[in-house]
């Protein structure tokens, strides 16, 4: 029997929800030893992920680009 090998899950990074002294809220993303890696406001975290599209939304958005448009029915005169 061959020995099927696992694919390895990529850990998702988990931010840490905080608040600033001042009100703000803000994302910390935590080294594997428990330090801060990064933190960020939340207005530039959630503003960053908006430009970033995922391997899903781009797979449907080029099948969308491969498939022929539709042409519209002509206006029916009266």
């Amino acid at each position: 029997m061959a020995a099927k090998k696992k694919a390895a899950k990529k850990k998702t990074i988990r931010r840490t929800t905080l608040r600033s002294s001042k009100g703000t809220k803000l994302y910390a993303v935590r080294a594997a030893d428990g330090t801060f890696k990064d933190i960020q406001t939340y207005k530039r975290a959630h503003a960053a992920d908006i430009r970033k599209s995922s391997k899903a939304e781009a797979t449907k958005k080029a099948a969308k680009k491969k498939a022929p448009a539709r042409k519209k029915a002509a206006a029916k005169k009266k």
